[in-house]
């Protein structure tokens, strides 16, 4: 994508920046190689393959992006996804993309692998927060450190890595809703199901790692049709653009977990870049709905989009 942005090494005042490539750009400015290496642009070759199918003469003037999830009202379907040692990134770390999450009215989701204790982190993510941890081969660790969360004030608790016994143990000891990440096939969401989880993150995550790819949003389609929405479905991995947001509620998603780009606005410019790239994404979303003659979420649909295969 061509950016025609400021000389180099300058960094633009946050409210110039249109798109997320943008903020990307000014992170690559204040941070070292190796951090960047973190944050560098994933592969778009599956979004690209996805083209919208427009709408005209809709009347879209009563725009509305919120949605309920776990028994809380979101602003928009739009969650800023857990990042492990934020200090990398800011001085202030997480309480910083807490405040910028805030002020975007994004729920954010705090790692259990964060700079700042969790209990400092909530009480400012004002438009809520949720928990992602690893599961440990300890269940008793991985209920104790949920059952943390909870009290400290977090509404749902993302669980990553372990085993589908693990799983169930957390669904019962949590006390909070608990949503499986790293979900790549139908029968890995059937087991988590299986499992007592209340909600699935479609996503490239596994306990060894991001893998790279943008599989989330290819498999996306075949595990919404199989969930049916018998629980939540969510997705993760290269979402940069409003687009892209709603490419995956299209493909079956109930909402998107962004972390490149408002972790790239906290490297730039602490919270107000963690605003501005959730603004951004917000805004794009809605007026990309808008052309596609969809004025609120229940109105998206698998025609808004046609998948290119070759």
């Amino acid at each position: 994508m061509q950016i025609a942005l400021e000389p180099a090494g300058r960094i633009a005042p946050v409210a110039e920046l249109l798109n997320t490539y943008e903020i990307g750009e000014m992170a690559r400015r204040k941070v070292d190689a190796a951090t960047w290496a973190l944050l560098a642009p994933a592969d778009r070759a599956a979004f690209d393959r996805i083209t919208f199918r427009p709408r005209l003469m809709v009347n879209t003037t009563g725009m509305d992006l919120t949605l309920e999830l776990f028994g809380e009202k979101h602003f928009a379907p739009l969650l800023v996804g857990p990042v492990a040692n934020q200090r990398r990134f800011h001085p202030e770390a997480e309480l910083e993309m807490a405040r910028g999450a805030a002020a975007a009215k994004a729920t954010l989701v705090i790692s259990a692998e964060s700079s700042v204790a969790l209990e400092q982190i909530v009480p400012l993510a004002k438009a809520g927060a949720w928990f992602q941890l690893k599961l440990e081969p300890d269940m008793a660790k991985s209920a104790a450190l949920a059952k943390r969360a909870v009290a400290a004030g977090c509404k749902v608790v993302i669980a990553t890595g372990g085993n589908w016994k693990a799983l169930a143990a957390l669904v019962k000891a949590a006390g909070a809703p608990v949503v499986a990440k790293g979900v790549l096939s139908v029968a890995d969401a059937e087991a988590a199901i299986g499992a007592g989880a209340q909600g699935l993150v479609v996503s490239g995550w596994t306990e060894r790692g991001a893998t790279g790819k943008n599989e989330a949003i290819e498999v996306l389609p075949a595990i919404a049709d199989a969930v049916n929405g018998r629980v939540a479905v969510l997705v993760d991995g290269g979402f940069r653009r409003g687009s892209d947001v709603l490419k995956g509620l299209a493909l079956g998603a109930k909402a998107v977990l962004v972390a490149r780009a408002p972790v790239c606005g906290l490297a730039a410019y602490g919270a107000a870049g963690v605003q501005r790239a959730m603004e951004i994404l917000q805004t794009d979303l809605a007026r990309d709905m808008a052309g596609c003659g969809k004025a609120n979420l229940a109105a998206i649909s698998r025609d808004t989009v046609k998948i290119h295969r070759f």
